[in-house]
């Protein structure tokens, strides 16, 4: 132990002299400053350069101090195993004594009882304390503490010294700009000069396009966007920085290990890995509670960034942690955020402190495994909603209830519409009613091909796993796939349409001329979802979806993409959806050559213009084989949903070799392929629809069209005759010869169960050969001939009117 405290005392005073060196040598760096100004090697605008000595002795500075506080834990360790050992001997010494006491037939006296009452309390004490708050999170909270201190004394040494400028321009948003000072002014305080306002509501700030935390200093000239929360980005901040809060509060709670915090569309979840128990249900009100007084602790959010060794010794009690750092983190340093008691590995950013948080709610928990894999341990996932104000809670909250409602499961078992069973996990049983949906859908969609010349096809459902190969889906996607062997060879399901198509496309010379090829393909996919993230008709493993690929040449790019989206424009309205439009453009790793992306995203925004609908550019955001437009249409009680895409692809046709002949006589010329959806899945859809109308089919669509209901016995025969009628020009028809129910309860049982149109017949209308007609909302048109109510309804039909009942 004397070896170990000298040891630690050479280090200390090494690391004094290496930051007296650091000093000095700055020093000279800023004398040294004005005779580089001209240098071509300049930084510029980012700061003063480091030199080389500098940088070495940052860097060894570092490994020193990590080094000391290595020394010291194991001082401490020893020290704590010293005491152990001196205990352990007292309390056989105090055995021994005991024992000696009992042999003499003499009673302990109440100063000894005393003592083994006091000593069977601070037994009791350490395991009270790891209940309370687990012995890794103070040990975590130390060594940040330790790193944050050699990060302040680090900055000090950087300061601004002597006469010598380190002013930078921030250019706002409006386009005016300020002066502000390098590692010193913050976005925060930019803000704060023009408004406290203004600074107070900013969840988030972007410099230079990147997120940038509000109180990180800016660390060059800048560009400068204060985001607020009805900013898509900046809920993400703000979701990510209260999924932080619940980690904090299920560590102390739980005493588990954290795995991933995200935020997600509408919300946020923290995973944790609780060995020897389950989350319960009625945990999550004490949990609650604990959030909400994180947040009125108003706890900052301070960011490290600190090297990979040192964050491994740091979170070597959580397994998780250290396969994200062994596995995700490439660089040499990373980020952690502390909250609180809590400290997490993070790329950030977050709120300025906890307090940005207004109001929170912990409303639902689940299992899910470690990153989806059901071979990997089994992980608790509490998920949470947080508001900037009361008032967007409440009508969160009232939100909920209203999706509860609107369940497409409760529809679909209610309306007899489908059902899934055990036997078939994740493959929906459509009924007869459900069926007719599906099929109704389908029928709409390839009356638009008709139009738009799509060509319909149908492809194999199983493949060699060496097209799979080719494609590039086995190296990626190869989990998500239904395998099996035939005769030595691998075969899969198809989980999408597009390399099949990419052999028709193949199976013979092609030629200019008669490009665009369009293929269109309604055929059934498979895909192997994980059990515990199947969900009702959104998630499910056999699905079937309005696949289709175009095959065209680069200048025929903006034409295409125009009647793609005059397509979803079509279709999108018919159902009453509004929808939203993102240009996603070339990602940092895609492929290809940039001349031809810069083509065909100029291509896709003059397609976007000629439009004229609002559209967003989405930088950076494209697949790494093609830009994209991605669509999300929002339902009747305003939630999005991502259901159709359009994407380009120049690297399938690269892959599987494709090839026409051009104009000029190349027959080496790669075609570019369009991946085209507007239904998307249709599963899918068939659930976004029931829940968007709660129910209440359009009449075109409705698996209940119409309803006869006879006044009496006598007219009975009269109303099968009508319902056949109607059954044989394609209405979903039904009569109610039910002789329990009085005319009445027929009349608003058949409104109940959402039937369109309610036909009538007494002996009036059997002797005129008519019908009487009210609706579901009951608005009673009263006696019509059968004639002309059929004729009426099947143009109700044909138009695919939204309000048939009112445009009656």
């Amino acid at each position: 132990m004397a070896a170990e405290a000298l040891a630690a005392e050479a280090v200390a005073s090494r690391l004094e002299r290496q930051e007296e060196d650091i000093r000095w040598l700055w020093a000279e760096v800023q004398r040294l400053r004005d005779e580089q100004l001209n240098a071509p090697d300049r930084c510029q605008a980012e700061g003063p350069c480091l030199t080389r000595e500098v940088a070495q002795l940052r860097a060894e500075n570092r490994d020193l101090r990590y080094r000391l506080y290595r020394l010291r834990v194991c001082l401490a360790e020893e020290l704590s195993h010293q005491i152990k050992m001196e205990s352990a001997a007292r309390a056989a010494a105090a055995q021994e004594n005991a024992e000696n006491a009992a042999a003499g037939a003499q009673p302990p006296s109440s100063q000894n009882q005393e003592k083994d009452v006091k000593k069977k309390e601070e037994e009791r004490k350490p395991e009270s304390e790891v209940k309370n708050q687990p012995n890794f999170i103070k040990e975590r909270l130390k060594l940040f503490e330790m790193l944050k201190k050699e990060h302040q004394l680090l900055s000090a040494t950087y300061e601004k010294k002597g006469n010598t400028s380190n002013m930078i321009t921030v250019r706002l948003a409006d386009g005016k700009t300020v002066q502000g000072e390098v590692w010193k002014t913050t976005p925060y305080q930019v803000a704060a000069d023009i408004s406290q306002e203004l600074a107070e509501n900013a969840v988030i700030a972007k410099v230079n396009g990147e997120l940038w935390d509000l109180d990180r200093p800016l660390e060059r000239d800048s560009t400068l966007e204060l985001l607020m929360f009805d900013n898509e980005e900046a809920q993400a901040v703000y979701w990510h920085s209260s999924a932080h809060v619940l980690g904090e509060a299920m560590e102390l709670y739980y005493g588990g290990h954290l795995c991933h915090g995200l935020p997600v569309d509408n919300g946020f979840y923290y995973d944790m890995f609780i060995e020897d128990r389950a989350v319960s249900s009625t945990e999550l009100p004490a949990l609650e509670n604990m959030c909400k007084t994180i947040l009125q602790e108003k706890q900052p959010f301070e960011r490290l960034e600190v090297s990979k060794e040192v964050l491994l010794e740091m979170f070597k009690y959580n397994k998780f942690k250290c396969r994200i750092l062994n596995e995700k983190v490439m660089t040499p340093t990373t980020t952690v955020y502390r909250c609180g008691s809590l400290v997490d590995l993070c790329e950030g950013p977050h709120v300025r402190h906890t307090g940005k948080i207004k109001t929170i709610k912990i409303f639902k928990n689940s299992s899910t495994y470690w990153e989806g894999n059901p071979e990997m341990e089994t992980l608790q996932r509490i998920h949470g909603i947080s508001f900037p104000d009361n008032k967007m809670m409440k009508s969160w909250e009232k939100l909920q209830e209203e999706a509860k409602k609107r369940d497409h499961r409760k529809i679909g078992t209610k309306q007899e519409l489908f059902f899934f069973h055990d036997l078939s996990p994740g493959s929906c049983f459509f009924l007869p009613r459900g069926a007719f949906i599906y099929n109704t859908l389908m029928d709409f969609i390839r009356e638009e091909y008709h139009r738009q010349n799509f060509m319909e096809v149908l492809s194999p459902n199983v493949y060699n796993n060496k097209l799979w190969e080719a494609s590039g889906h086995w190296q990626h996607y190869r989990e998500k796939m239904f395998t099996f062997d035939i005769e030595k060879d691998t075969f899969a399901l198809k989980p999408m349409n597009c390399p099949g198509h990419c052999l028709m496309f193949a199976h013979r010379p092609r030629s200019w001329r008669e490009m665009p090829i369009r293929f269109a393909d309604f055929g059934v996919l498979h895909r192997n979802e994980l059990s515990d993230t199947l969900s009702g008709l959104t998630q499910v493993r056999r699905f079937q979806q309005d696949d289709a690929h175009i095959f065209c040449t680069v200048e025929q790019i903006e034409e295409e993409i125009k009647g793609c989206l005059q397509f979803l424009q079509s279709v999108y309205s018919t159902f009453g959806f509004s929808f939203q439009l993102n240009l996603s453009t070339r990602p940092e790793n895609f492929l290809g050559e940039i001349e031809m992306w810069d083509e065909a995203e100029r291509q896709l925004q003059n397609s976007l213009m000629e439009f004229g609908k609002p559209w967003k550019m989405n930088p950076g955001h494209g697949a790494f084989y093609g830009p994209k437009i991605d669509i999300k249409i929002k339902d009747a009680i305003g939630r999005y949903h991502q259901c159709a895409t359009i994407q380009l692809d120049f690297q399938l046709p690269v892959r599987f070799n494709l090839t026409y002949v051009s104009k000029d006589g190349d027959d080496k010329k790669n075609p570019v392929i369009i991946h085209r959806a507007i239904l998307g899945s249709v599963e899918r859809m068939i659930a976004i629809l029931s829940e968007n109308y709660g129910g209440k089919w359009p009449f075109w669509l409705s698996p209940r069209q119409v309803m006869v209901i006879p006044v009496e016995p006598t007219c009975e025969k009269y109303a099968l005759q009508v319902s056949s009628e109607f059954f044989e020009e394609g209405f979903m028809t039904d009569v109610d010869l039910d002789h329990s129910c009085t005319l009445n309860m027929k009349i608003r049982n058949a409104q109940l169960a959402q039937y369109n149109f309610i036909l009538v017949v007494g002996e009036n209308e059997k002797t005129n050969n008519a019908v009487n007609l009210r609706t579901r909302e009951n608005k009673i048109h009263g006696e019509i001939s059968v004639t002309s109510a059929i004729d009426k309804l099947k143009n109700l039909k044909i138009l695919r009117t939204i309000n048939a009942e009112v445009e009656f």
